[in-house]
């Protein structure tokens, strides 16, 4: 039970922040420039995120996008730590906190 949720709370959170980044709301834009990313990163960004989130819900592929996820996930808690923005911390970690615990359910 607890796998197949985390599973699909990493769908709909992959999906949502692919949205959001790939629309490139313009908080969204400002900090992906703030932290010196290219115009286009955002809409990169969000088409890797939800990529991720259609592996996932695949079984077959599931393996496959959480590691995408987890890539993805990596590079944002890079960002954020070294341009100190902690705020970002907590959304970060519920993604960190899902991978976790449908990887190690699997």
């Amino acid at each position: 039970m607890v796998q197949a949720l985390s599973i699909w709370f990493l769908v709909v959170a992959f999906s949502g922040a692919g949205l959001v980044n790939a629309i490139g709301a313009s908080r969204t834009q400002g900090d992906f420039a703030r932290w010196g990313y290219p115009l286009w990163w955002g809409i990169f960004t969000g088409g890797l995120e939800i990529l991720s989130a259609v592996l996932i819900a695949l079984p077959v592929s599931r393996i496959i996008g959480m590691a995408l996820g987890a890539v993805i996930i990596a590079a944002a808690l890079f960002t954020v730590l070294r341009h100190r923005e902690y705020s970002h911390l907590a959304p970060l970690s519920v993604f960190i906190t899902l991978i976790a615990l449908a990887a190690a359910s699997s």
